[in-house]
C-alpha cells in the first residue's frame, strides 16, 4: 500500500529473477502516479468540505471559512518542486550521484518519522478504546499473510 512496501517487493521479484530493474521501474511509475492524485482529490474533497460548510453556515461566514492555503497540504507542493528540480537538473546532464548524499539523507528522515509515529503511539488509548481495532488489526495481518503464503506457494516461490 505504501510506496516503500511497493518498491521493496518489486526490488525483491527483480533480484530473484534477475531482471536489472524492470519491475522496479514499472511499480514505482504506478505508486508515484497514484501518489500524485493525492493532489487533485485532495483539492477537490478541501472544496466540497467547504462548500458544505458554508451552505450550512450562512453567506456571511462562507466567504472566509475557505482558504486554498489551509486547505491545502503543502508537502505535497514541496513533493513537485524538488521533483521538478531533480528532473531538469539530471536532464540537464547533471549526474544523478550528485543527489546521492540526498538520497541517504532523505532514507534517515524516513525512518526517523516512522519512528516518531510508532514513539508518539498511545498504547493505553489503544487499549481502552477496546478489543475491536486490536482484533480487526490482528484479522488483517492474519488474512493479508495467509493470502500472502498461499499465492508464494502456488508462484512456486517456496
Amino acid at each position: 500500500n505504501d510506496t516503500s512496501s511497493v518498491t521493496a517487493a518489486a526490488s525483491t521479484w527483480d533480484s530473484m529473477w534477475h531482471l536489472g530493474t524492470q519491475s522496479l521501474d514499472k511499480a514505482v511509475t504506478v505508486k508515484l502516479t497514484r501518489t500524485l492524485a493525492i493532489i487533485p482529490i485532495t483539492l477537490v474533497l478541501a472544496v466540497c468540505t467547504a462548500r458544505k460548510k458554508s451552505s450550512i453556515c450562512g453567506k456571511a461566514e462562507s466567504e472566509n471559512s475557505f482558504s486554498l492555503k489551509r486547505a491545502f497540504p503543502m508537502f505535497v507542493l514541496y513533493f513537485i518542486v524538488a521533483s521538478l528540480i531533480t528532473t531538469i537538473v539530471v536532464s540537464a546532464g547533471v549526474d544523478a550521484s550528485v543527489f546521492e548524499p540526498l538520497k541517504i539523507l532523505s532514507k534517515f528522515l524516513i525512518v526517523m518519522a516512522m519512528g516518531a509515529i510508532g514513539l508518539n503511539s498511545n498504547v493505553v488509548k489503544l487499549i481502552k478504546t477496546g478489543g475491536k481495532p486490536l482484533a480487526l488489526g490482528a484479522i488483517c495481518w492474519a488474512g493479508i499473510t495467509i493470502v500472502s503464503l498461499i499465492l508464494q506457494h502456488v508462484l512456486g516461490l517456496w
